[in-house]
């Protein structure tokens, strides 16, 4: 047995490889091939065969470009979204968000309704190494993150059961995108709580793609001289991903027509929520999102709007300080549809995206990237930025959406976004306990019980089991005229009589 012969090449392509990289200006990955092991050298190799290094060059002359046009087009055309494509449900009477759920119920009864979940992240800004879905918030049951998303889904199964035949069973498919450093603790955490209650089969975890990280002018970055430095390809791989993955043909062999897709992080998110479904469904959408109002015109958040004539999401950093604080006839902000990642899809548009997928333009994120010294070998980690991470985001498909819709919620029912450190006092741990704790007492107050608290909502031990209560239903014959006393953790209608 030769040298070679454990390579996964053998001489002459291996000679091909390096001219091939040679040709796309990245022949510097090889600098220090001839001084590692055999099993580095294969290690490398099998790195670069699985890197389309053409399509990589290609996304980042794409990405400069468009950084460019970014500064230039500061007075790019924005539009404020029509109405034909606009709703509220802070606005909707009751009758219409009846209608709503009701079609949003019918569609998930009759078994063509998937989740997916964008939770490729970790939570290192949390100090935790964990994925972000196994967070803790410090609630009084102590629920990860994951855990509550998956108790809703149980209880809407439940709900949506109504809608069918009886004895007819009602799913709606999970399907979880990871990366690679949170594929593996992910399914494990899964594994380790029994799927939260929910059938393994139907819980289905799938990885983004990722792309080398870049120096400033485009050179692949080699952060160990036998391994190219690699980051997530942004919330926007999530289309590369269902394709490639096997998603797109699972969802089509289920019959699933619809997604709703959200971020792990928003822990008030409603999980399949029949209002959006129903919404959406009901205006022929085959790409849809959720927005909550702007809070204020100087609020850093991503609005989405018509921007050169197409619909897009504007980061708060190319919006003028004018054209923010413009105002429509009622008062509310004409650009005010603050974008929050939470999106509906049709089955037919996921399978449609590969088609424009080559025009997706990806973002520039620089970056504090550990690398390689090409002359020295040393391994430098560097105090300042040191290099890119190339990201599509997951709205960049909106000007290709045949039929867009938009629809406005309530952001305390509905958006509470897990970013920052514990005790940074925004977005983080303590809000997101909050918040939810606060929407519990809603949730009984709303009913006609009333909760004993002082409203401080981050120390109150109050907890409402979403497999209990999905958005406030099925509370009022329990707790109306009734008062619950503190702490109480409901985790079943049997809770809900002990604790009144």
């Amino acid at each position: 047995m030769t040298i070679s012969s454990l390579l996964p090449v053998n001489e002459i392509e291996l000679q091909a490889l390096k001219e091939r990289y040679d040709s796309a200006g990245q022949g510097h990955v090889f600098q220090f091939f001839d001084t590692l092991e055999v099993e580095q050298q294969a290690k490398l190799i099998q790195q670069l065969l699985e890197l389309d290094v053409e399509r990589l060059n290609n996304i980042y002359r794409k990405a400069i470009e468009g950084a460019e046009a970014a500064l230039l087009s500061q007075a790019a055309a924005l539009e404020p979204l029509p109405e034909a494509i606009f709703d509220s449900v802070v606005k909707a009477t009751p009758e219409q968000l009846r209608e709503w759920e009701t079609i949003g119920l019918t569609q998930i009864a009759q078994g063509k309704v998937a989740v997916i979940l964008m939770a490729g992240g970790q939570g290192t800004r949390l100090g935790s190494s964990d994925p972000k879905g196994c967070y803790n918030i410090n609630l009084p049951s102590q629920k990860s993150l994951f855990q509550l998303q998956a108790e809703r889904i149980l209880r809407l199964q439940e709900i949506a059961r109504q809608y069918t035949k009886p004895g007819a069973e009602c799913i709606i498919p999970w399907y979880i995108m990871t990366s690679g450093p949170t594929h593996q603790p992910t399914v494990d955490f899964f594994e380790q709580h029994n799927y939260f209650g929910l059938k393994k089969e139907n819980v289905i975890f799938f990885q983004q793609g990722t792309l080398p990280c870049l120096t400033m002018d485009g050179k692949i970055i080699l952060e160990a001289k036998d391994k190219v430095a690699i980051a997530p390809d942004g919330n926007g791989g999530i289309y590369a991903a269902v394709v490639n993955r096997g998603v797109i043909n699972s969802l089509k062999e289920r019959g699933i027509l619809y997604s709703h897709c959200y971020c792990v992080d928003n822990c008030l998110a409603r999980v399949a929520d029949p209002v959006f479904i129903g919404y959406s469904v009901s205006k022929g959408t085959d790409c849809g999102v959720k927005v909550v109002s702007k809070a204020a015109p100087e609020e850093p958040v991503g609005v989405v709007c018509v921007r050169d004539g197409k619909y897009g999401v504007v980061e708060y950093s190319e919006i003028s300080q004018e054209i923010s604080e413009k105002r429509r006839e009622d008062g509310s902000l004409a650009f005010g549809a603050a974008n929050i990642a939470n999106h509906f899809f049709s089955t037919e548009f996921l399978e449609r995206v590969p088609t424009f997928a080559d025009q997706l333009e990806y973002h520039i994120a620089k970056k504090k990237i550990k690398y390689v010294d090409l002359e020295t070998g040393e391994v430098v980690v560097p105090k300042s930025n040191s290099g890119m991470k190339l990201e599509c985001f997951v709205f960049d498909v909106f000007p290709y959406a045949q039929h867009f819709s938009v629809l406005e919620v309530d952001r305390k029912e509905e958006f509470s976004p897990l970013k920052n450190a514990p005790g940074s006092g925004a977005d983080c741990p303590e809000t997101s306990r909050r918040d939810i704790v606060a929407q519990h007492v809603r949730f009984i107050e709303s009913a006609g019980g009333k909760v004993v608290h002082d409203g401080d909502f981050e120390k109150l031990q109050f907890e409402i089991s979403p497999w209990v209560s999905y958005s406030g239903e099925g509370l009022a014959e329990y707790v109306a005229g009734k008062t619950i006393s503190t702490p109480a953790i409901i985790e079943t209608k049997a809770d809900l009589i002990r604790f009144t």
